[in-house]
């Protein structure tokens, strides 16, 4: 194997000029896909197409309508909303909000359809057709009306009637991402226009749509910002490491030519970029510098004891190229198991990663050491090398209290996994933005002054067509609408059940005597023909009733409580729905935060499947690659603790576990271990080639791996907490989790794992 990879380092010296030439070419062709590159703004893209959750929703959608909305929140000031002015800018708002593109429907108070009885026939018109003429009693009178009208209050308007809103439903054409980016353009135009024309009314943006928007734009920002300035960190990192300009400027090219090949080839394969995948390009740069400094420090440091370069260069590439082969190999595995995720937006994570790792290890076995050959490199000695003494006295420590480092460190992981417990699995996607983002700050404001701004939606079927009119079916409906009200996570129900109370009331001269719903399926027949027929174009009832009216939507406003509340409340609804309606009526609870509650749960499970699918592949690859059982099985202590602590302090500290975090373990555990395959392989080498005893092996090995396994360590640790500056929660915090993990890591690789080799070696020898 020496052989081989004596023979493999000088053809590419000899070959020095070729594979540069080379590496122009593959680097040229593989980049040129980033021009394929598209970012995919839709929340949807986190859902597998074969989710059932998400079958359910498309279904539900495609019998009524599909839930994209724009939402306007008003709030004067100063006072109510019941003012000429605020009412006056509420009507100019809803119906400019008509002309925003894919617009199919603008809900508000002012073109609220209100009903009320003249004589013999049923009035429907707008709530307030010229709220500016309106005196300040008449004003008072609407107010009355709209604050006991269930179908407005905690809906379009605050129960204090201090905010208002007007929503704007729209139908995405087959391309959604250009026609998010076309209304959240104009929606923002809108507000602004409003804003300024009404400067004592403030005015705020938020739903479905600018929620994509921010995806998409969040994306953006982090692949424009976040990965430069990790480029520059390792370039300081880097810098320091090995005091060289030339090696600095020769790893950088191999860190950025990965990056551009992986992110090219994820173009080349049609991969999209989501608020996920966003963060391949971060992730790259931050692991394809380890293969380089492995390979430079150990050049450094036999020039520095006097040979030339070429056969410093040659030792290195020999002494590193297995091991940088394995923790290529490894972290790929690592990342390639979050193809196990349901969540697509991980698979693509894990891909572009796993293809950058690929390239960085052939950049750095290839390109690197024939540019090195090329470019005039003097001998110095590095700070990583001047590192010496520090070495030599941690691995004397660690020599002299093996026992005492075992058994603390076993302690200390016991009570850290103990505390893993304290976790919960929970999500909550609104709060994944950051308050720098508008949409945050507007949902904050919708929550807290209006309405709520998760949806649960149910469509509730009745015996057979135009049943819904039944009597028995309405009771139903209406028992049902009254259980969900009394749920403390609920703050509206939608229900065309107060529709038919309304319309009662209104066909009986408006007595309040009558506001219930109708004793016969004719009468309720009736009821609802003459209010469709009088309903005008855009504001009918098709959001809420199915074509042959055999079944109705009820939509659930509930409070922003994170999915495992969420959960909570629909496993409830299910056991409800079981023990008091007929069996047609058992039906399961559909929308967007549904299917993200029960993705979240499901990705977490399937997540620990693949970090246990990851642990065994690696732990064949090292021993397979070491002929070694027992140093198989060694090197997985350090690799499992690492994880074990990190999400036992995030228990401690932080104690909720998401979507994002639930890729961590099998992310991080690939990483991890790099630095233990390099310890373990330059350990062995001392072992059996130089007959060292395991004391000395240590120390050699301390010197030899310890300052670059410092070093890539420093640089991974930077490049996840880069990911701490993004806007989106859910990627600042894996990066958060991952750099935690991977500092400890080197601790258990500096201390845990020696202590280990030591006692096998003494208890083989005894």
């Amino acid at each position: 194997m020496q052989n081989a990879d004596s023979r493999l380092a000088r053809w590419i010296i000899r070959q020095r000029w070729w594979l540069i030439v080379l590496t122009a070419l593959i680097a040229s062709v593989t980049a040129s896909g980033m021009w394929f590159i598209t970012i995919d703004s839709d929340l949807r893209v986190f859902f597998a197409e074969q989710d059932p959750r998400l079958l359910e929703l498309e279904v539900l959608e495609n019998t009524y309508t599909k839930h994209e909305s724009i939402i306007f929140i008003i709030a004067p000031e100063q006072g109510e909303v019941f003012t000429g002015q605020t009412l006056q800018a509420v009507k100019e708002l809803t119906e400019a909000s008509w002309q925003m593109p894919f617009s199919s429907r603008v809900d508000s108070i002012t073109n609220f359809q209100f009903t009320y009885a003249n004589q013999d026939e049923l009035i429907v018109e707008d709530f307030f057709i010229d709220p500016g003429q309106l005196s300040n009693t008449q004003l008072e009178q609407k107010r009355q009306l709209a604050l006991t009208e269930p179908l407005l209050v905690k809906r379009l308007l605050a129960s204090d009637a201090a905010t208002t809103a007007v929503i704007v439903n729209v139908i995405f054409p087959e391309k959604a991402g250009e026609a998010v980016e076309q209304i959240a353009t104009f929606a923002r135009q809108l507000r602004d226009k409003f804003q300024n024309q009404y400067p004592d009314i403030e005015f705020f943006l938020t739903g479905s749509v600018m929620f994509d928007m921010a995806f998409s734009e969040v994306g953006r920002h982090d692949m424009l910002l976040l990965a430069p300035l990790m480029f520059l960190i390792l370039v300081l990192v880097v810098g320091f490491a090995v005091r060289s300009v030339v090696a600095t400027v020769a790893t950088m090219f191999v860190v950025l030519l990965s990056m551009l090949s992986a992110m090219g080839i994820a173009g080349w394969l049609g991969i999209s970029i989501n608020p996920a995948s966003a963060n391949a390009p971060t992730i790259i740069l931050t692991l394809a510098v380890a293969d380089s400094v492995h390979i430079l420090v150990t050049m450094y440091r036999l020039m520095y004891a006097g040979k030339s370069k070429n056969d410093a260069l040659i030792e290195s590439l020999q002494v590193n190229l297995q091991a940088v082969f394995l923790t290529s190999l490894t972290t790929a595995i690592g990342f390639l198991t979050m193809n196990f995720s349901d969540s697509p937006p991980f698979n693509d994570l894990g891909n572009i990663v796993a293809i950058g790792i690929i390239m960085a290890f052939l950049y750095s076995v290839f390109f690197l050491p024939a540019l090195i050959a090329v470019l005039p490199v003097k001998a110095r000695r590095a700070p990583v090398i001047a590192a010496h003494d520090f070495f030599q006295r941690l691995s004397s420590m660690v020599i002299r209290y093996q026992k005492l480092i075992i058994i603390t460190l076993s302690l200390t992981v016991a009570i850290t996994a103990v505390l893993i417990t304290r976790n919960v699995l929970n999500d909550n996607w609104i709060r994944y933005f950051s308050h720098n983002i508008p949409v945050r700050v507007a949902t904050d404001v919708l929550e807290h002054r209006l309405s709520g701004s998760d949806f649960i939606e149910y469509s509730l079927p009745a015996a057979g067509p135009g049943a819904i009119a039944d009597p028995e079916y309405l009771q139903r409906l209406e028992q049902f609408a009254q259980w969900l009200r009394q749920q403390p996570e609920v703050v509206h129900v939608y229900s065309v059940a107060d529709i038919f109370k309304r319309l009662n009331k209104n066909m009986h001269n408006d007595d309040a005597a009558w506001y219930r719903l109708p004793a016969s399926r004719e009468l309720a027949a009736q009821y609802l023909l003459l209010y469709e027929m009088s309903l005008p174009l855009g504001l009918d009832l098709n959001n809420q009733i199915n074509v042959d009216k055999s079944a109705t939507r009820i939509i659930v406003t509930v409070k922003n409580m994170g999915t495992r509340v969420f959960r909570g409340l629909d496993q409830r609804v299910q056991q409800w729905l079981q023990k008091n309606m007929p069996e047609y009526m058992h039906v399961r609870g559909s929308g967007l935060s549904i299917v993200w509650a029960y993705l979240s749960k499901r990705n977490i499970i399937n997540m620990l499947i693949a970090a246990f699918g990851a642990l065994f592949a690696i732990s064949l690859v090292m021993i397979f690659a070491l002929k070694r059982l027992d140093m198989g099985f060694i090197s997985l202590i350090p690799n499992l603790t690492p994880a074990v602590m990190a999400f036992g302090l995030w228990g401690l500290f932080v104690g909720e576990v998401g979507l994002g975090l639930s890729v961590v373990s099998s992310m991080t555990l690939g990483i991890v271990v790099d630095d233990t395959v390099h310890f373990i392989t330059k350990y062995l080498r001392f072992r059996t080639n130089k007959t060292l005893s395991p004391e000395n092996a240590i120390q050699q090995t301390f010197f030899l791996v310890g300052p670059a396994m410092a070093v890539t360590t420093l640089a991974l640790v930077a490049g996840f907490l880069v990911l701490t500056f993004s806007d989106y929660k859910m990627s600042a915090d894996m990066g958060l989790l991952s750099a935690l993990t991977v500092s400890i890591a080197l601790v258990m690789d500096f201390l845990l794992l020696p202590a280990l080799l030591l006692k096998l070696s003494n208890r083989s020898a005894s």
